[in-house]
């Protein structure tokens, strides 16, 4: 006899596509966010991301608030300089009952050459709430393409270690 397969857990009726949640930012760098060097500031870029990743999670959740509740491992691969367009790609790719995990991607467009450069990634944890700012369920997301999937099954993993992570918290200094 073989073995039993095992089924895919049931999205609830009222889960929605990952493109709902799908937000682009974008924002001219200005010199009163970068240092010396002309470098935009790392916690400039990290506003605007936070922003990004709220709306995605807002879009997807549609409830009457979301919060965040951590950055996880964010990588700024090169700087961002005065007059770069920043471009910020938040989508919802990975939900529990009531948080949501937005991946987001970071561009720097130079508007004169049109170059794009990938300048940082993370992901972000949200939870929503409702009116009385208690947790609130968010419905599930559902992959429509290739990509969606494998972007949504690389999402889950970072949720695990996310969570595994959590059951022994660092101590604070």
């Amino acid at each position: 006899m073989p073995p039993a397969k095992s089924r895919p857990a049931a999205l609830p009726s009222n889960a929605v596509p990952m493109s709902q949640s799908t937000t682009t930012m974008s924002k001219l760098m200005t010199p009163d966010e970068a240092n010396v060097y002309g470098n935009v500031h790392g916690g400039a870029i990290l506003k605007y991301i936070d922003e990004a990743a709220a709306v995605a999670a807002w879009r997807h959740a549609r409830v009457p608030k979301v919060v965040t509740v951590s950055l996880e491992r964010m990588d700024f691969r090169e700087p961002v300089y005065i007059g770069d367009i920043l471009v910020i790609k938040a989508t919802v790719r990975h939900v529990g009952r009531t948080s949501m995990l937005v991946g987001v991607r970071v561009e720097a467009e130079n508007p004169t050459t049109g170059e794009i450069r990938h300048t940082a990634s993370c992901y972000m944890t949200f939870v929503a709430l409702d009116r009385n700012n208690k947790p609130t369920e968010v419905p599930g997301v559902i992959a429509q393409t290739a990509d969606d999937k494998q972007k949504m099954e690389k999402a889950k993993r970072i949720a695990d270690i996310i969570k595994a992570s959590r059951a022994d918290p660092v101590d604070k200094l």
